[in-house]
Order: C-alpha cells, then structure tokens, then sequence
C-alpha cells in the first residue's frame, strides 16, 4: 500500500492546501494529513480548531479517497511516518524560497527514516496564497473567503466579509 503524508500547520487551511492534498490522494493508496504543533510559532487558531477545520475543510471539498487527518503535538514527524508507514512526505511549493527550505528538511527526513519528500507545484491560481497571509488579511479585517474553505471563513469571520 501507498501511504504519504502531508504535514502543516494548517494555520488556517487554504484553498491551496486543499488543492495540494487533492492531488496527492490521488497518488497514493492512503493519505494522512496531519496537523503538526510548532511551539516556536504563536497561532492564530487553538491546535485542536485546527484540526477539526482541516477535517471539516476535507470533508466539504469531496477529496477522492482515502484520506485521514490526523494531529501531531510532540515528536518527529520522520516517527509519525514509521507509525503509518508512510513512504513519503508530500509539500506544496509556491516559490523558490519554498523550495530551498523545504529541500533541507526532506534532505534530514531522508537520513533520519528513509522517508522521501515529494514536492508538487502549488497551482497558480493559489499560489500567492499562504496562511500567513490569510491570519494578516483577517486581522486587519478584510475578506478572506476567496482564499480559503467556507467553514473557515465561516470560523475567521462568522459575521461576513468585513473590509478593510
């Protein structure tokens, strides 16, 4: 059996991390999506909304296949991998600053576990999108929903649209 991961912090989740995990379940026999905590970074939304975001978020988009959000708040995520046996990490990339970073981190998943990254090219009518983004456009009060899933639209800016 197939069996990848997509890791993120999901901060909040993106039209374009749906386009990313769509297209990988379609790559592979099961595809785990899982919420990572980064105690380095203060979020936006409480872990635990994260994570039911990202399932609700999946469920709406009517990804094909076998997809399970799962979380993780402690350890590596190269174990994690073992535990599902996982043969490979997937990661969106958006621009050429991704991939450097992202080409390190796959570089010590590889010698950590054997685990292989595989990069998929975010689409280009998301790609400008990043849930940095997202929170800073939220903050200031503007309309996010044409980044992101209704439910967390719906979470972010339960009275409508404002703007800014």
């Amino acid at each position: 059996m197939r069996v990848a991961v997509v890791p993120g912090s999901f901060d909040p989740v993106t039209l374009g991390h749906l386009d990313i995990v769509g297209r990988a379940a379609r790559l592979v026999d099961r595809l785990h999506v899982l919420v990572t905590h980064n105690p380095a970074k203060a979020g936006l939304l409480p872990f635990e909304q994260r994570v039911d975001l990202v399932r609700r978020a999946i469920d709406r988009a009517d990804i094909a296949g076998d997809v399970v959000v799962d979380a993780l708040t402690e350890g590596l995520l190269v174990d994690y991998c073992t535990r599902v046996g996982a043969q490979a990490l997937v990661k969106g990339i958006r621009t050429p600053s991704d991939t450097e970073y992202e080409t390190s981190m796959a570089i010590v998943n590889r010698d950590l576990a054997g685990i292989e990254t595989v990069f998929l090219i975010a689409d280009p009518a998301t790609a400008h999108v990043s849930s940095s983004l997202v929170r800073q456009v939220a903050s200031l009060g503007g309309d996010i929903r044409p980044y992101v899933p209704a439910v967390v639209a719906d979470a972010l800016q339960p009275d409508g649209p404002r703007r800014g």
